[in-house]
């Protein structure tokens, strides 16, 4: 059933139609576990790059965000991983946005280690990387944008998980990748498509767009 909100200004008389969930239609997730596994939601997919000791590692990762609208980026990340301590060790993280094509590459960078011991895991000396300007980090080569972060503010207190977030210090970004005012966005991201990841364990390549309604005079 429908039920009415009537909410009175200086303008206009605004009327809110507010209606309930159909439960034939809809399932109610129990929440004292986590939902995540049980439905599909769309993110980037990144590679972390830190220093580890004398070595370097590399991770991927996918809760991922800028952190609004300056020059901040960060994801999820857990105390019980080498991204989080190697980047509280150092103060700094490169992140890497993996071309759609060389999504493997990606997925070998989480090959576990064999040992306990510190340095890199040997899938990284395999795989193909570039050396940052500004941090001492790698990237992972087959990517189409680079950050190069200083470390900003750790949140830890997610239950067993933290967010990192670090200020970009350099970004780097394939020149097909580039918006410029020349090119039509949709035929460039046909040509130059971008990497989505579907959680959990599936990706997706992003080749078709559509221009979002904004409604008139919006502001981002």
């Amino acid at each position: 059933l429908a039920s009415f909100h009537f909410v009175s200004s200086h303008e206009s008389l605004v009327t809110y139609i507010m209606k309930t969930l159909p439960q034939n239609k809809f399932y109610t997730l129990d929440t004292s576990s986590p939902i995540w596994d049980r439905i599909f939601t769309v993110a980037p997919l990144i590679v972390i790059g830190t220093k580890e000791g004398s070595a370097y590692n590399l991770a991927p990762k996918h809760m991922a965000t800028p952190i609004g609208f300056d020059n901040y980026f960060g994801f999820v990340c857990t105390p019980k991983h080498a991204t989080y301590q190697n980047i509280k060790d150092t103060q700094e993280f490169t992140v890497s946005f993996p071309l759609p094509d060389q999504v493997v590459l990606a997925a070998l960078s989480a090959t576990p280690r064999s040992d306990d011991t510190l340095g890199s895991k040997p899938i990284i000396k395999a795989l193909p990387s570039l050396k940052a300007t500004r941090v001492d980090a790698l990237f992972l080569e087959a990517s189409y944008l680079f950050f190069e972060c200083k470390l900003f503010k750790i949140i830890d207190g997610f239950n067993e998980n933290s967010i990192i977030t670090g200020k970009i210090m350099a970004a780097h970004v394939d020149k097909n990748y580039m918006k410029t005012f020349e090119k039509d966005e949709q035929q460039q991201l046909k040509e130059n498509p971008l990497l989505a990841y579907i959680s959990n364990g599936r990706f997706a390549k992003i080749t078709k767009t559509y221009n979002f309604p904004f409604p008139k005079n919006f502001k981002t």
